[in-house]
């Protein structure tokens, strides 16, 4: 612990400064020698520290978002590249070249607060040990073994002996049941926060290692905090509690504000941001603005959530455009379907079937009204006063040789309508496309 003490003492003056600032504050309030003075001096500056590093939790949100879009290519290249792990390594680092992701940046956050962890570490383990540590020295030395968390001294540890716990001015029950306390919040708030991120905020239409690695760290993490925490001042719970719940609440905030595409939270963040849209005609806040700028653009790579969102509101009477805004539309736009395509417009009608029946008699009725209008015509093109000649009349049915018949047949099947007539007369309708007979059969 000397090695990390003295690694990390560049930061120590630096915490210690600040705890004893916000000491006098807290101390004018409480008193400065009581618990809550000291421990919300130590919350005070969680609550700082986890301030300065909200530009890296941002960071580590686009890289974990980046990642989880790169995990199926990361797959492809593991199996294709398995034998050889240094070409392995280079198609890696050129994906993440080629998609700006750097794998670090998901670890910003933890790597950035480690040093003040152990600084303070440092700084309650010399309170325990009566050392000074920094600007903590003389009385506020003093003051700061005599502070009590709910019995509990600050530079108390779980392990520690009765005659320690006793030189604190306190008892070891009083002690043990206090860390475990905190032991057992501390590792239930960071199973809830790995627990919501895994069940709500991850894109469930994909299937990646990724994913089981998350699950595995949702039941560690707990773990290594529970098997640690026994070894950690009262001070030191108070820290790491108060920045697991900055942690929680945190993350909720993100998951409901700015959920992962295709997530469960983002379902429900897209049916609140249609309620709202639809009760006010209108879309309000800079980020719901940004929101449906982007769905916008995405077009037909919307997921299913996305179509769904902008369905509602196209039966609601409203369109998103371009710049993240609504209009109402005036002619019906057409909804989308699963894959993105337009739906909901005037289907086609199929026409019914008839029976053979009522398509014999249609036939039929076709062929008389042929008929009629090929009278008519005869009628209008002759001379309302010619005689019909009796020579012409008196030869026609007495030509019955075969070829005047196949002329004559030739001339009526010529005549329009008289193909229709025939048919209509045999009953028989023609049915698709006739086979042609082949040449050598016999006519």
């Amino acid at each position: 612990m000397d090695t990390i003490a003295s690694l990390f003492s560049f930061i120590t003056t630096p915490v210690s400064w600040v705890i004893v600032q916000f000491h006098s504050v807290y101390g004018k309030i409480f008193g400065p020698d009581t618990g809550w003075a000291w421990g919300l001096s130590i919350v005070s500056l969680v609550i700082l520290i986890r301030i300065c590093l909200i530009p890296l939790f941002v960071k580590q949100i686009k890289a974990t978002r980046a990642m989880q879009t790169l995990q199926p290519e990361m797959k492809k290249i593991q199996e294709r590249y398995k034998s050889d792990k240094q070409r392995q390594s280079e198609e890696m680092m050129k994906l993440y070249k080629e998609s700006g992701t750097n794998p670090l940046s998901s670890c910003l956050p933890i790597l950035a607060q480690s040093p003040f962890f152990f600084a303070l570490y440092h700084v309650l383990n010399g309170i325990a040990t009566g050392k000074e540590i920094g600007v903590i020295d003389g009385p506020l030395l003093e003051s700061a073994r005599k502070a009590h968390i709910v019995g509990a001294p600050l530079a108390a540890k779980f392990t520690d002996s009765a005659d320690k716990v006793a030189s604190l001015g306190a008892t070891l029950t009083d002690v043990r049941v206090v860390t475990a306390v905190m032991i057992v919040l501390m590792s239930a708030s960071q199973f809830f926060t790995q627990r919501q991120l895994m069940t709500k905020n991850v894109d469930t239409t994909v299937k990646t290692p990724f994913m089981q690695q998350q699950k595995m760290l949702m039941y560690v993490f707990p773990i290594m905090f529970a098997v640690f925490g026994i070894n950690f001042p009262v001070g030191v719970l108070v820290y790491w509690l108060t920045t697991n719940v900055w942690t929680m609440g945190q993350q909720m905030f993100v998951i409901r504000r700015n959920p992962t595409p295709g997530s469960k939270a983002q379902a429900a963040f897209l049916e609140r941001l249609q309620k709202q849209i639809t009760h006010h005609k209108k879309v309000r806040g800079r980020g719901n603005t940004n929101v449906i700028k982007a769905i916008v653009a995405k077009g037909r790579d919307r997921n299913e959530f996305e179509r769904k969102f902008i369905n509602g509101l196209t039966k609601a009477g409203l369109a998103a455009q371009a710049d993240g805004t609504v209009a109402e539309s005036d002619t019906t736009v057409l909804t989308e379907t699963e894959d993105g395509t337009p739906a909901g417009g005037p289907k086609r009608q199929q026409p019914k079937r008839q029976s053979k029946a009522k398509r014999q008699s249609g036939a039929a009725q076709g062929a008389a009204g042929a008929a009629q209008g090929d009278a008519d015509a005869a009628k209008a093109d002759g001379p309302s006063d010619a005689k019909p000649s009796l020579e012409k009349t008196a030869a026609e049915p007495a030509d019955d040789s075969p070829k005047t018949k196949q002329a004559g047949g030739n001339k009526q099947g010529n005549q329009p309508g008289s193909g229709q007539r025939s048919r209509a007369k045999s009953g028989q309708q023609r049915k698709g496309q006739q086979r042609p007979k082949h040449p050598s059969s016999k006519k």
